[in-house]
């Protein structure tokens, strides 16, 4: 197969799966009395070839997400050309990665410690600028994934706030990986309690309007729990090379 013919391929196939998703979306929403304009897709780029996001782009998706500082700095210039597309960093950070992951990224949905909130408004407060962030929570206790604990969560979200510099707009989660349905669904349930645990706070500044939780093999579930964003990968890409823990459980890069 030639290169046109294998890009032609990838194209029809990346737009026949958003379809497929954008459906199984609309279902959920169906059966848990909710409207489909709620639900953001963040289409999960990490190691997809331009190719097949820019057919995704084509077809009228504008939210990427990447997991690796690294990656997002190549393709940001590749892709560069849409300027509509807004790209939001949902891997684990490191603060020294906090500089350059700045210059690229609208929204940062995995801040789970002070220490990293507080690099970001040291670099942010330099800058000038303000960032959009969600607070990472692991709602499963899993100790391979990063996130404050939920009972932690209220307390971190406090001491971020006296940051100005930072827009906390809601919480994140990766629900419990290769896990029965009803184990998933405890882990959003729990997302959504702590949601309302910090709206009822009431802290200044802090808006608690996004819940980004759910992926390829669970989204039904985090919609139907609440989810306003979902990130979404394989469903739409196509499987990866590697397995789902080399994205999310980045314990050795701490």
């Amino acid at each position: 197969m030639d290169t046109h013919t294998e890009e032609a391929k990838d194209t029809k196939d990346v737009q026949d799966n958003l379809k497929d998703v954008r459906n199984r979306i609309q279902l959920a929403c169906e059966a848990s009395g909710r409207k489909a304009k709620e639900i953001r897709l963040l289409l999960a780029t990490k190691t997809v070839p331009d190719t097949k996001i820019s057919a995704a782009i084509q077809a009228g998706e504008t939210l990427l997400g990447e997991n690796k500082v690294q990656e997002l700095q190549h393709k940001y210039p590749r892709l560069r050309q849409h300027s509509h597309i807004e790209w939001h960093f949902i891997g684990h950070l490191q603060t020294n990665k906090v500089k350059e992951v700045l210059k690229y990224a609208t929204m940062i949905h995995s801040v789970d410690r002070l220490k990293l909130g507080q690099a970001l408004h040291n670099q942010l407060t330099k800058e000038n600028n303000k960032m959009d962030i969600l607070v990472q929570v692991n709602t499963s206790y899993e100790e391979s994934k990063f996130g404050v604990s939920p009972e932690d969560t209220l307390a971190l979200i406090e001491s971020l706030s006296i940051f100005e510099t930072l827009n906390i707009k809601g919480l994140m989660t990766i629900g419990k990986l290769n896990a029965k349905q009803e184990e998933t669904r405890n882990c959003f349930r729990l997302l959504k309690k702590v949601q309302k645990q910090v709206i009822e706070r009431g802290l200044p500044g802090v808006t608690m309007n996004i819940l980004s939780m759910g992926m390829s093999g669970d989204f039904e579930v985090a919609i139907e729990e609440g989810a306003t964003m979902i990130r979404v990968g394989s469903s739409i890409f196509g499987e990866r090379m590697y397995p789902d823990h080399y994205y999310w459980n980045e314990h050795s890069a701490r």
